[in-house]
């Protein structure tokens, strides 16, 4: 139950956080069509046999599926409605991090209205800075947090660069 509660949080995070792009394909099916999905050049869905977590990705993709299956009747903004309410049924109380995931509850709850790179941007300036002192590692938490903080302005394929980009090793 516990893995099953972070493994929704995270595929909602998925669909409303992450470009199109970057959404596994439905045969046909493009965004804002009915059943939604991905669009033209989009690929399956990653192998969870090369995952580091391979049965976190396989309940992942489950959850995914279910969350899609809930919706595919509905098209357009009643599907972003849909969506937004799959995402607002997940059980923090038994996430990893209740704190964070409640935390995205809210900021999905706060950026409803709004949709596509504003919706994105919307989400990512109510989402609050992770706490580094209870992470495994402080010294990499800080240093993604003041990744996070120098690319928040961008979103998408320019953001995960930038992202890459600063996180990337010195060159020597």
């Amino acid at each position: 139950m516990h893995t099953s509660s972070l493994i929704i949080v995270a595929l909602a995070g998925a669909l409303f956080a992450m470009p199109a792009a970057a959404q596994p394909a439905a045969a046909g099916m493009g965004p804002g069509m009915p059943g939604g999905g991905g669009g033209p050049g989009m690929g399956r869905p990653a192998d969870c046999g090369k995952a580091a977590d391979p049965q976190q990705c396989e309940a992942r993709h489950a959850a995914h599926q279910k969350v899609l299956a809930a919706c595919r009747d509905k098209s357009g903004s009643e599907r972003r409605q849909c969506l937004h309410q799959q995402a607002q049924q997940t059980d923090c109380a038994s996430a990893r991090n209740p704190q964070q995931c409640e935390a995205r509850k809210q900021a999905y709850a706060a950026c409803q209205e709004r949709s596509g790179p504003d919706f994105k941007r919307c989400v990512q300036e109510k989402m609050p800075a992770a706490d580094c002192s209870k992470s495994a590692d402080p010294a990499r938490c800080q240093r993604h947090q003041k990744a996070r903080e120098l690319c928040r302005d961008r979103i998408g394929p320019e953001h995960r660069q930038c992202l890459r980009d600063a996180l990337a090793p010195p060159a020597r």
